[in-house]
């Protein structure tokens, strides 16, 4: 049987096209709201808060341009007046129907900031209330894991963080080939049912990778959580050699994403070797050849250089969580406890 994750995840090459085509051209557009703003915050939660570190990356390290995460409670709970004449507020919500993103991004008018939202659903309070709505054309998604929401939403930062780049076009060549590359990981499947008999056998995984792709694996270790009910931590390498490396055993399974170039990559293939020397098994997603020589396990990432990387990568995650669920005899298209629209407080709550 096909699950419906399986399928919505099939679509993603068409998703990802129609929302490169749809959003590029506005690139001029953000390019003149973002004008004289020397800061841009992200405001999200879950899948889309991993899609907005991208988005943040990418601003700071592509377009050179600072860039941070902003907590909504800020806003929601704690009513700050701040100055934000100076910043561009980025708003991200697949449904664009969660109250707490759609209350910050009007506390951030507010405070001066210039509005930006993310979301799929055109009409959706938050398209409505931002002056630039960046609509992604993932379509209806059905399973509660998001998939192509996710993707989407990484080709959305895409566009962002070319629009303010220096040269807007420097990466329309490689953005061109992420939906083929997709479609190609799709097809292969290389490596995922390795990695997901390696997951099958532990409760005890660590998900980590670094920079441009941190958020990949960040939202990798989510869709673990949630659709395979598995406890994971996710980490920044850095974070995880600061202390945390000293819970590697040979009880845990550890879930590596890398580019497959960029200034990570040695440190990630070393952290790899490090990983096995004491004792634990690895799953190594994306990378080069001296990736996926390290792990015990490799699902093939894209061809793809480091700055686009994300949009496409994190299929290859997809692919191995939807197997791990069907494995562990888990419905993916349904996880337990949750629901397609998460609002963060309860009803009444400020």
């Amino acid at each position: 049987m096909t699950t419906q994750m399986a399928r919505e995840m099939a679509e993603q090459p068409d998703a990802v096209a129609r929302t490169l085509d749809a959003l590029m051209p506005m690139r001029p557009e953000i390019a003149r709201l973002a004008q004289g703003r020397d800061l841009v915050l992200f405001v999200a939660r879950g899948s889309s808060d991993n899609a907005a570190i991208y988005g943040r990356y990418l601003l700071e390290t592509h377009a050179l341009h600072p860039a941070a995460l902003a907590a909504p409670s800020v806003a929601t709970h704690y009513g700050a007046n701040l100055d934000l004449s100076h910043a561009l507020v980025v708003a991200v919500s697949q449904s664009g129907g969660t109250q707490e993103i759609i209350e910050t991004q009007a506390w951030a008018s507010d405070c001066g900031a210039a509005t930006i939202a993310v979301t799929n659903v055109e009409g959706s309070d938050l398209a409505a209330e931002a002056d630039v709505a960046l609509v992604t054309r993932a379509g209806p998604e059905l399973a509660v894991p998001a998939t192509k929401t996710f993707s989407t939403q990484c080709a959305a930062m895409a566009v962002l963080g070319t629009a303010l780049a220096p040269d807007p076009t420097s990466l329309d060549g490689d953005l061109a080939r992420v939906p083929d590359e997709i479609a190609g990981l799709l097809k292969a499947r290389a490596g995922v049912d390795a990695a997901v008999d390696i997951l099958a056998t532990t409760q005890e995984v660590l998900v980590t990778g670094r920079g441009l792709t941190y958020g990949t694996a960040l939202e990798t270790g989510l869709k673990l959580e949630e659709t395979c009910l598995r406890p994971v931590r996710g980490l920044s390498y850095a974070d995880l050699r600061h202390g945390p490396i000293a819970i590697v055993d040979r009880q845990l399974v550890s879930v590596v994403l890398a580019p497959q170039d960029g200034p990570m990559l040695d440190g990630l293939v070393e952290l790899e070797a490090d990983l096995a020397q004491r004792g634990a098994r690895t799953v190594g997603i994306g990378g080069d050849a001296r990736f996926a020589q390290q792990a015990h396990a490799h699902v093939a990432g894209p061809d793809l250089p480091e700055p686009v990387t994300p949009v496409a990568l994190v299929v290859a995650s997809q692919m191995v969580v939807e197997g791990l669920a069907l494995a562990l005899g888990l419905d993916p298209d349904a996880p337990r406890g949750l629901n397609k629209v998460t609002q963060t407080d309860p009803a009444g709550d400020a």
